[in-house]
């Protein structure tokens, strides 16, 4: 163990260098007494970008001293969001099995006066002895902040000789891991005049300080569970990739572009954003947090994705007998036209309860009223019905694509009006009024169903 002395405000700025100078160390320390939410996962993704940047460390630590409180439910629910978003980290650190390492520091803080033993009507309690000292520490976004301690008085650091409270166990524990640089919420601020005290009690170099600012709702109040604050494993269920999401997170609070310096994709990949990666980039105020934009951002990270990854996704959220069997061929036709559509995978959850994709999958009902074009009559509906399947049927099946349909479709349909032609045969496919146009609904369901479903059509007719 370091021996314990303490350390001139002189030597802070050496300190400083130091860790400058030493293997970055950053750590992400969640307490398991809830799921991971947005505000946690961004930090710990700030956390991971600046020690990847750098060729560092990234540990996690489980902050586990309450017992009450804490779950072994969320501490599984927080690794397997950090592991989902592809936080991976080097170290990973419990608490609860630090008791020893505390012991030894809180029993030496007693023996050279930094702390006390204090009978108190709650009963034992050990106290730090405070001198009252003014402190000033920089933080790479806000710059030099300076508190009076003397306002603290003789603040509590454990309960006992062998349970230290936050202030202390993370003292201990950042200078046992090494631990260069703290990267957490601004909340956390007037946490630190404290946290200095102990680090110089110990022996402990000064880290380096980034707080980060909070996560807004878009009207600037705190961010809430309406807004958008829930667990990361809800995004995940909901469909959201997750290099959606860590890009999202990333562009809250911080910007990998100057000011003033010509605009770059906002669409950025985990590695990219690993090597633009700046403290100094972080913004003081609060980030809002805006859903439509998350929503835009994961649209365009699945228009990324090969097709085969997006059927993956899809059929996570459809039911089995749509895509399983006969109908499979059909449904990995049909993910282009979904992509069109999608911003979050569950969105095919809706457009299948619309009945938007229902007729791809069986013959639509429909009102044979409603065939002919505006003011045309059944019989001309007809003709032109009967036409087009005799110009569909000359094209082979193997050839039956979108752009050999519509090449085949248009002169006739140019020659007798594109909605008298077109209309009919796109409700006769769909049985809807409001569907993909009939090319691209024939070409997904084949040449042998697009003929049938016309013919049908047409007997409405006659």
């Amino acid at each position: 163990m370091s021996t314990l002395s303490s350390m001139k405000k002189t030597e802070s700025h050496s300190s400083h260098v130091k860790s400058h100078m030493s293997r970055v160390v950053t750590r992400f320390a969640p307490s398991p007494t809830g799921v991971l939410h947005v505000g946690s996962a961004r930090t710990a993704l700030f956390n991971y970008l600046y020690a990847r940047k750098h060729g560092g460390k990234f540990i996690v630590r489980i902050e586990d001293t309450d017992k009450e409180r804490s779950k072994k439910e969320f501490e599984d629910n927080i690794i397997a969001g950090l592991t989902w978003l592809g936080l991976q980290y080097d170290e990973l650190y419990h608490q609860r099995d630090r008791g020893p390492v505390y012991r030894r520091y809180i029993s030496a803080l007693i023996e050279n006066n930094f702390a006390y033993i204090a009978e108190e009507e709650r009963g034992t309690v050990i106290r730090f002895r405070n001198k009252g000292e003014e402190i000033t520490f920089n933080d790479v976004i806000r710059g030099d902040i300076t508190f009076n301690t003397a306002e603290l008085g003789d603040f509590v650091i454990a309960r006992d000789a062998e349970n230290p409270l936050y202030h202390l166990a993370v003292v201990i524990d950042d200078h046992e891991m090494g631990v260069t640089h703290v990267i957490r919420g601004e909340d956390h601020i007037s946490n630190t005049p404290r946290q200095i005290l102990l680090q110089d009690a110990i022996g402990a170099s000064r880290p380096v300080y980034a707080h980060i600012p909070l996560i807004l709702a878009p009207d600037k109040s705190k961010l809430s569970k309406r807004h958008g604050a829930r667990g990361i494993d809800e995004y995940e269920k909901e469909g959201y990739l997750p290099e959606a999401l860590v890009n999202f997170l990333a562009l809250l609070g911080w910007s990998p572009q100057e000011a003033g310096s010509a605009e770059a994709s906002e669409v950025l990949t985990l590695e990219e954003l690993v090597r633009l990666f700046t403290l100094e980039k972080i913004q003081k105020g609060g980030a809002v947090f805006d859903i439509g934009k998350l929503r835009w951002m994961n649209r365009e990270h699945i228009k990324r994705l090969p097709i085969e990854s997006v059927l993956e996704h899809v059929k996570r959220f459809m039911p089995e007998e749509l895509w399983k069997g006969a109908n499979e061929s059909v449904f990995k036709a049909l993910v282009p036209l979904i992509i069109e559509r999608l911003e979050i995978f569950s969105d095919v959850l809706k457009m299948h309860a619309d009945g938007e994709l229902s007729y791809f999958f069986g013959k639509p009902t429909y009102n044979p009223a409603q065939l002919p074009w505006k003011s045309d009559d059944a019989g001309k509906t007809r003709r032109h019905i009967v036409e087009s399947v005799g110009i569909l049927e000359k094209i082979e099946k193997s050839e039956f694509t979108e752009r050999t349909i519509k090449e085949a479709l248009l002169p006739y349909a140019d020659k007798e009006g594109r909605g008298s032609v077109l209309w009919p045969v796109r409700y006769a496919l769909s049985g809807r009024e409001k569907s993909p146009d009939p090319f691209t609904i024939a070409s997904i369901l084949g040449k042998e169903e697009t003929i049938a479903r016309l013919s049908y059509a047409a007997n409405f007719l006659s």
